[in-house]
């Protein structure tokens, strides 16, 4: 260890005995007056007393792992490459297949070894939560674009949402999520835009999508569909590129958490993991999907 860490863990180690000492004393028994105050504090002190433990353990895994903290960081706004049996492919394409595989092969298991043994008179656990997912999502996507594409788009908006969520939590296994990279998450935009001129000529035929496009004025329709072509375009552009920006964001913090930190790199990115890996992504899988629904529900308006 070097002299500054032996100080690091001098201090560490003085901050843990105060926090034993306080927390111990904040145990014993007072009048009932000060019990409420005193169980605050008690709460106050086992908390600085976890903290004061794991910096003392940071500093040892410092010392012994060779971690130290490092602000530096590389970027690329592309995943690397690699060859596979002389194709190359990106390493956020293979960990993007790889979700899909794990979730395939759940899904399966559930449907063979849960769903088959559900009863509707005893719902358990499992089947009250699938049947509140099932039924959220149905109504969201009904409330949004209405009766017409209640039949496939809620499972493909389920299947996306919880794909997307799996990319996301493949940064917890140190790889670059697939919604960190560019290209995956511009693929993600241009099923949008599939949908949106699937889901708009399925209901009003190659002319209403026309007429909806160009607006309603007829007059106008010649310089009005050119325009709004161009806007259509721009839609997977604008989704791909949000989504890209707020994920890559959530990984460039993780990663200047852990350069930081050093050895405490071992723990305290996993805590903030819960955030920019679980929560954060819900929030951004919410407002893709919303987005994407609104964008199918415009084409399939007609003017």
């Amino acid at each position: 260890m070097t002299k500054l860490q032996i100080i690091e863990a001098g201090v560490s180690a003085v901050l843990l005995a105060v926090c034993v000492v306080g927390y111990v004393y904040s145990k014993k028994k007072l009048t009932d007056d000060g019990e409420k105050k005193k169980k605050k504090a008690g709460r106050l002190w086992f908390i600085g007393l976890i903290i004061s433990a794991w910096f003392l353990l940071g500093l040892f895994i410092s010392a012994f792992s060779g971690k130290h903290s490092k602000l530096a960081i590389e970027f690329e706004m592309f995943s690397e490459r690699i060859d596979i049996f002389g194709i190359t492919l990106a390493k956020t394409t293979i960990t993007g297949l790889g979700v899909l595989v794990v979730l395939i092969i759940a899904l399966a298991a559930l449907r063979i070894f849960g769903i088959s043994k559900f009863r509707d008179d005893s719902p358990g656990y499992l089947q009250t939560a699938l049947e509140t997912a099932v039924e959220f999502i149905d109504d969201f996507v009904k409330n949004t674009t209405g009766e017409f594409t209640k039949k496939n788009l809620p499972p493909f908006m389920l299947a996306l949402a919880l794909s997307m969520f799996g990319c996301a939590l493949s940064e917890l296994f140190g790889l670059r999520a697939p919604t960190s990279d560019l290209t995956f998450t511009l693929a993600l935009g241009l099923c949008t835009f599939g949908l949106l001129n699937i889901y708009g000529i399925k209901k009003n035929g190659v002319v209403g999508r026309l007429k909806n496009m160009g607006g309603a004025v007829p007059a106008m329709r010649p310089v009005m569909i050119p325009l709004k072509a161009v806007s259509d375009i721009s839609i997977p552009v604008s989704l791909g590129c949000r989504l890209f920006g707020n994920m890559l964001g959530g990984m460039l913090v993780m990663d200047l958490l852990k350069g930081a930190l050093g050895g405490y790199a071992s723990g305290l990115p996993a805590i903030a993991g819960l955030w920019f890996n679980l929560i954060h992504p819900c929030i951004q899988i919410y407002i893709f999907v919303t987005l994407s629904l609104t964008f199918i529900d415009e084409a399939m308006e007609l003017e």
